[in-house]
């Protein structure tokens, strides 16, 4: 499920007025918003070095954080005017967001037309409407350890999303896995160790039967069976069990086998046998967040930003949640954001674009990794997200989220001590997942489903779904 962004992010749609998020920069923007002397076109033979710092360009680039986003603007605005120094010559035109970054039909309708920014916000499943499009430029020869020095050290699992036929068109900004949330406070009065979380699904229904057993409308295990997020965790499930919701080629459904069984078998048994799911269904996203704040659920599959969501919009507390890798430990769901550039882009724009990405998002140390400014912003520090680090570069980054952490960073070790392999959300992912939703919905629901009809029926549905787009 492909997940807003919450900080810096929300929202694509643009103001009326360009945001020259410089301060005091626009004098050093050349005309028109192009860049450097060579035009769009072939890349040019000193592609793989560093944007000139005396190159004269200008970048326009979207999801700058809005005015009622104050921590936010004030930390894009310091980077810019950081970035500046070190690239004087170089105009940052911020385009400022008020809810999500994307806005599906705005997205399209720039691409269709060809307005999007020259360095553009995009989720990890936008590559191939992009490409469809014909507006992505391909950024293949930038990208080298000159120009991003972390480049070695970011998963291979985020970098290639952004490519196609090995072809690079993107640079992340940030990332997402799925993992088991749970709650800790009922995990100790269960006799759970909450330093243990559940890694298979039978030690999910043992523990969820545990802790649905303390009574007082307490559920053990929760899971989404409604707008179109039932389908999401059954993706993720799947994933979680080394096995996927379609073929390599995205042409037919392969979750009609023994892990899709089992895992609908697993949640069945749940909901009816142990009675440890609780009696309401039909959740989506927003409900199982709200059900384990007040106290009423265990644990359910998530990202760790849902912490985020919980502690900061519903009063949860941080120290009252914590993370392990997704039942099975074979892969999880990987989603997240990146930006893409403007098939028109120059090379200079290319090279200024990323220039700025590597300063912002990609360096240990410094833009939305510089933890000790966010700490002192009043912003959360301590998520095990994004986690697209690996090598030298994630230790080094881990250090430093620890010295700064606003949270107990220690409840998130059985998730970040075992990264799983990442598996991109399928293709046509939001109509497979709208008929998932059934099968999902038919176990918690149905006493006697039929769980062989339920997955052969969504198969049959999710093959039409893909012959139909091909």
């Amino acid at each position: 499920m492909t997940r807003p962004r919450t900080t810096r992010r929300r929202s694509r749609a643009l103001v009326a007025a360009v945001v020259v998020a410089g301060l005091g920069l626009t004098g050093v923007a050349c005309s028109g918003g192009s860049g450097g002397s060579s035009g769009a076109g072939a890349a040019p033979a000193d592609a793989s070095s560093p944007l000139d710092p005396k190159a004269k360009v200008t970048i326009t680039i979207d999801c700058m954080p809005p005015a009622t986003k104050k921590p936010e603007l004030k930390e894009w605005n310091e980077d810019v005017a950081a970035f500046h120094k070190l690239y004087p010559n170089v105009t940052v035109e911020g385009k400022s967001t008020t809810g999500q970054c994307e806005d599906p039909a705005t997205f399209a309708a720039q691409l269709k037309g060809g307005t999007e920014p020259d360095v553009f916000y995009s989720y990890f499943t936008d590559l191939p409407q992009v490409l469809d499009a014909g507006q992505a430029a391909d950024i293949t020869p930038y990208v080298t350890q000159r120009t991003v020095p972390t480049l070695g050290d970011i998963a291979p699992d985020v970098l290639d999303v952004e490519k196609d036929s090995g072809r690079l068109y993107g640079l992340p900004a940030s990332d997402y896995t799925m993992g088991i949330l749970i709650n800790r406070k009922l995990f100790k009065e269960a006799g759970l160790d909450p330093d243990r979380p559940p890694a298979t699904w039978g030690q999910v229904r043992a523990d969820a039967k545990a802790i649905a057993a303390l009574g007082h409308g307490i559920a053990g295990y929760g899971d989404y069976s409604a707008g179109n997020n039932g389908g999401w965790h059954f993706t993720a499930e799947m994933d979680g069990l080394g096995a996927s919701v379609v073929n390599a080629a995205g042409t037919k459904a392969t979750f009609d086998d023994a892990q899709g069984q089992q895992i609908l078998d697993t949640l069945h048994a749940m909901r009816w046998d142990d009675d440890s799911m609780g009696q309401t269904q039909l959740l989506k996203w927003g409900d199982l967040q709200k059900q384990m704040v007040a106290g009423k659920l265990g644990m359910f599959v998530a990202a760790p930003d849902d912490i985020t969501y919980m502690v900061e919009t519903l009063g949860g507390h941080y120290e009252d949640y914590g993370m392990g890798p997704m039942p099975g430990g074979k892969g999880t769901l990987l989603g997240g954001d990146a930006y893409l550039f403007k098939k028109s882009d120059t090379p200079d724009q290319i090279k200024a674009g990323i220039a700025w990405l590597d300063f912002k998002f990609l360096k240990e140390g410094q833009g939305q990794f510089d933890y000790a400014r966010t700490k002192a912003d009043g912003l959360p520090v301590g998520l095990p997200q994004p986690e697209f680090y690996t090598g030298a570069t994630k230790a080094t980054d881990d250090r430093l989220k620890a010295a700064s952490a606003t949270m107990p960073v220690a409840n998130f070790a059985a998730f970040t001590a075992h990264p799983l392999p990442g598996h991109a959300e399928p293709p046509n992912a939001q109509e497979i997942y709208k008929v998932l939703d059934n099968a999902m919905s038919g176990v918690l629901t149905d006493r006697s489903a039929n769980v062989d009809k339920l997955l052969s029926t969504a198969a049959s549905q999710v093959d039409e779904v893909l012959a139909n787009s091909q």
